[in-house]
């Protein structure tokens, strides 16, 4: 894998799972992360509004930004037979207002296209990440956050070895935090 894990510079690894190429994101990637994150089911237990075309856009800079920054971030997630970009996928430190403090750790999270759902993708994407920050950041806490009601997320994350760490809040949300 080419870069270099926690230093900037931007260099974002390619990882290859048996069905999904985790890649960089790209401009060209604009209007499929639009449609994803413009679907209310995709945002239901992720702020519960669906983003704009415009929000979606500053969103695919910060996940490009984090590599720079951090040496870690989101990738794209792609089918490797099709070719179709299916979702997120990755690590960040947002300095969220949050108990638990997540700060030095690495924020696992993820989403995919609704027709994607129910494949086993999340859970194939979070095991490869989860690997790759095993190799590049031995030891490092990796935490994610999950709404309660969230259930296929709660099952993703605990396939991939989180635990429940403990309750909190978020934004007046109840919120799941969960560490591996």
């Amino acid at each position: 894998m080419p870069g270099t894990a926690g230093s900037p510079g931007g260099q974002v690894p390619e990882i290859e799972t048996v069905r999904l190429r985790l890649r960089a994101h790209q401009a060209g990637d604009h209007a499929a992360c639009t449609a994803i994150w413009s679907d209310p089911e995709v945002t239901r237990y992720i702020g519960g509004q669906p983003f704009t075309a415009e929000e979606v856009w500053k969103r695919l800079l910060q996940y490009r930004g984090l590599w720079s920054l951090l040496g870690y971030g989101y990738w794209a997630i792609e089918e490797k037979a099709s070719g179709r970009y299916v979702g997120d996928v990755g690590f960040a430190d947002f300095a969220r207002e949050l108990q638990p403090s997540l700060r030095g750790m690495l924020e696992c999270g993820w989403v995919l296209a609704p027709q994607a759902h129910g494949q086993g993708y999340a859970s194939e994407a979070v095991a490869a990440i989860a690997a790759w920050a095993d190799a590049q950041f031995p030891g490092r806490r990796v935490v994610c956050i999950i709404a309660p009601e969230n259930q296929a997320s709660i099952r993703v994350a605990e396939k991939a070895g989180f635990r429940l760490w403990q309750p909190s809040t978020y934004r007046d949300s109840p919120t799941l935090v969960f560490s591996r």
